[in-house]
């Protein structure tokens, strides 16, 4: 089956504004969910796809997506390092508001022009396969990832880029199977170097995410990784010149 997919840069002739939490999304099932969601959907269509729109015109492309048919099956988001650094950007997550997500006018914003850019460092935002939230998954771990990541650093070095950081964690289950991000292990396959560690700081509070830590450090403690280096953030980062 992975064997159709096919993996590409995201275009304006289909903008994925939303994530693959509930399962793969088409052109035809993307602006519908569950009445009964308490998500602000249709706000953060009106808020996301103006902005994808404006990120894929000024830079040529914000994503790459693995697609089975019509379905898109994964995504990996990606922005120049100078666009997170804006005010307004937040953290980017097109499904939370400010400050986790972008302000609703950041779409109006003066982006820096790409022959201008002085740092030319892209960040992977998320990275997923399939939904982290079914309980069958048949598109994670069947090198999708890999090949979407492949991707984006072919077209970083097309289309000029020097660098490329991912955030990442300590090789845990949890960390693939619900988050957008992947283990260190993953992005070291691909020729990325740690530069940088510290505690994340969205998981020094245990109230806040409370079950997710304790099944993070117990999983952690199973594989012989330190309960505290669980909750580190880690930097890695692929040179491209």
């Amino acid at each position: 089956m992975t064997g159709d997919v096919v993996v590409e840069p995201m275009t304006e002739e289909f903008l994925l504004w939303r994530c693959l939490h509930g399962g793969p999304l088409a052109r035809d099932t993307i602006d519908q969910w569950p009445s009964e969601s308490a998500m602000p959907w249709a706000c953060y269509r009106d808020r996301n796809t103006p902005l994808l729109k404006k990120l894929t015109r000024v830079y040529g492309a914000c994503a790459i997506i693995a697609r089975d048919g019509d379905q898109v099956v994964g995504h990996l988001r990606f922005y120049p390092k100078c666009v997170c650094d804006m005010d307004g950007a937040g953290y980017l997550c097109l499904q939370q508001d400010s400050p986790a997500g972008p302000t609703e006018d950041f779409a109006h914003s003066d982006f820096p022009d790409p022959a201008q850019i002085e740092d030319k460092t892209l960040v992977v935002h998320c990275l997923m396969t399939g939904s982290p939230q079914q309980k069958e998954n048949p598109h994670q771990r069947k090198g999708i990832g890999t090949r979407m990541a492949g991707a984006l650093i072919q077209w970083a070095k097309v289309n000029g880029w020097e660098r490329i950081e991912a955030d990442s964690f300590e090789d845990i289950p949890i960390i693939y199977d619900i988050t957008g991000s992947a283990g260190h292990t993953f992005w070291e396959k691909l020729g990325f170097s740690l530069v940088d560690r510290y505690p994340h700081p969205d998981l020094q509070d245990p109230s806040q995410f409370d079950e997710f830590i304790t099944t993070l450090e117990e999983q952690a403690k199973a594989i012989g990784i330190p309960p505290e280096k669980a909750r580190d953030r880690l930097v890695m980062r692929l040179d491209l010149t």
